[in-house]
């Protein structure tokens, strides 16, 4: 797979490529990700450091939640569709950067399909902490699969690609009244495809999809159709991506406020009425359920609310240097390899400051599967909220120096296994 000008698959396609070259990377979108990287890093120290082992409470529940509590929960939204989003732009990237739309279709194929397993293996193993282990399907498994969707759209033009993209977001919660229970046999490829939740064998839990992938698709492709605009000079770029996140937290606030569309909780019945807004009692109540979207799958509101948010700080990190600039520019130039990393390191981590506290820790031994069938091990484990952002602290020093060397080997480098890393 060569990044060397090779004529495109399609006769549409030169007049749609823009260039840059070979080797280069915005560092606006490293340090963006690098962002992004730092957030998720923290949500899950809170998983594991927190009182009740994060699992207590709902931290966006405003009947149990505290401002601090619920505003580092809310941040990390932020995360998954960035990568996501990032991830179709890094496809775009490498098209104009002349990689062969056979070449690059067949590096997202099978760069999905390492991520799918690498998902079901190494990481599902790596958030339990026992064999057997149930699946935890989540961001990785639905990047992996955005990537096998978007190696068949790549031979599409990029603004059909766009197309797609923005119909899936806007059009998948149409599909919400579709239960996967009344599917019968095709029941699991719903859960799949749309509804996410656990999955049996024989009766029993064997994992989570919680990443269903349609929404997922939907964001992969918004990105590679919005890449071109990443190629454009700074100040027009900056501007525009700007103007497109202010649009997007218009519509969103729009549709939260009129409550007609885009989020499965507008669905008549008690649990709908227990998440409206305009229902709290108090205003702090009322912001923070108008802001509590659905994630699993990620509904039309969240991605607008969270990709609106994002694109509106943008032009931020065209002027972000120093320290703080470089640090996340180093952490998003290594995604993969942090993420791989600080799951093993939080986790062990966790283990090792209950411990040193005095605290059992057999709950992290299995720790998915006793979420869900043994929560009762997490009551005498934990945290408070100052703690967590110690060790989340902890856990970014510890990584830094590993992604720099990593960042140094792959800007050294052209093996081609490196960028499945």
């Amino acid at each position: 797979m060569t990044d060397t000008l090779a004529a495109p698959a399609m006769p549409a396609a030169p007049a749609q490529r823009s260039s840059i070259a070979a080797g280069v990377r915005i560092s606006e979108i490293d340090m963006l990700r690098g962002l992004v990287i730092v957030l998720m890093a923290l949500d899950h120290v809170r998983d594991y450091f927190f009182i009740g082992g994060g699992l207590a409470s709902n931290p966006l529940d405003p009947a149990t939640t505290t401002p601090w509590l619920y505003t580092t929960r809310w941040i990390t939204h932020l995360c998954a569709p960035t990568f996501v989003f990032l991830s179709g732009v890094s496809a775009y990237l490498q098209f104009a950067k002349g990689k062969a739309t056979p070449n690059l279709s067949a590096f997202l194929f099978t760069r999905g399909l390492w991520l799918i397993f690498l998902e079901a293996t190494v990481l599902s193993f790596g958030w339990s902490f026992a064999i057997p282990y149930p699946f935890f399907l989540q961001v990785i498994w639905a990047i992996g699969w955005s990537m096998i969707a978007l190696a068949a759209l790549v031979w599409l033009p990029r603004v059909a690609v766009l197309a797609i993209g923005v119909a899936i977001i806007g059009g998948h919660n149409l599909l919400d009244p579709i239960n996967a229970r009344e599917l019968g046999s095709l029941s699991l490829l719903w859960t799949f495809l749309h509804d996410g939740g656990p999955i049996f064998a024989d009766g029993r839990p064997i994992g989570l999809f919680a990443y269903p992938i349609l929404p997922w698709i939907g964001v992969i492709a918004l990105g590679y159709g919005m890449g071109a605009l990443f190629l454009e000079p700074s100040a027009k770029r900056d501007r525009t991506v700007f103007l497109i996140g202010v649009a997007m937290l218009v519509v969103f606030v729009l549709l939260r406020w009129t409550m007609i569309y885009g989020d499965p909780t507008f669905a008549t019945g008690p649990e709908a009425v227990a998440r409206d807004w305009r229902e709290q009692a108090t205003l702090g109540a009322a912001i923070m359920v108008f802001l509590d979207v659905q994630k699993y799958p990620p509904s039309l509101q969240f991605t607008l609310v969270t990709l609106g948010v994002i694109f509106t700080i943008w032009p931020l990190l065209s002027r972000l240097r120093g320290p703080v600039g470089g640090v996340l520019n180093t952490f998003g130039a290594v995604p993969f390899f942090f993420y791989l990393l600080h799951v093993y390191l939080v986790h062990v981590l966790a283990i090792a400051a209950n411990a040193a506290a005095g605290k059992p820790t057999d709950a992290y031994f299995g720790y998915m599967l006793n979420v869900f069938t043994a929560p009762q091990k997490f009551e005498a484990v934990g945290f408070s909220l100052p703690w967590v952002y110690c060790a989340w602290i902890v856990v970014l020093a510890l990584l830094y120096p590993l992604c720099r060397y990593w960042q140094g080997l792959k800007a050294r480098r052209r093996d081609w296994w490196l960028s499945y890393l």
